[in-house]
């Protein structure tokens, strides 16, 4: 499979399941729809930086690092936009975007390219 393409799938569902997650914050159960659209989203702009970097380079420590990295900066934006009871909450929305970042970038790295055959 085509690791842009792995990285898209792996994102937009773990990015799904991210956004799934704010439903244990009453607070956010009127704005369900656009978070999962934003974590679903944002997943899938990590997945294909993700599998462009595997393309890349093939090293799985980086990958890992790497979606860190982009994971926890897409949801800085995000967090530093939105506001919820007049606070921005950084740690609710940047700790599961680390984490769903580190999960893509290990898996984009560990899917193989098909070999082709003369």
């Amino acid at each position: 499979m085509n690791k842009i393409l792995a990285g898209l799938i792996f994102g937009l569902i773990l990015g799904a399941i991210d956004g799934a997650t704010a439903w244990f914050y009453p607070e956010t159960h009127s704005m369900m729809a656009a978070i999962m659209v934003g974590s679903s989203m944002k997943g899938m702009v990590v997945g294909i930086l993700c599998g462009w970097f595997a393309r890349k380079v093939q090293s799985t420590k980086w990958g890992i690092v790497v979606g860190s990295a982009l994971g926890l900066g897409f949801a800085f934006f995000v967090a530093a936009m939105d506001t919820v009871n007049g606070r921005h909450p950084y740690v609710q929305i940047m700790l599961p975007g680390f984490v769903v970042g580190a999960i893509t970038g290990f898996l984009t790295q560990r899917v193989r390219t098909p070999t082709r055959s003369t």
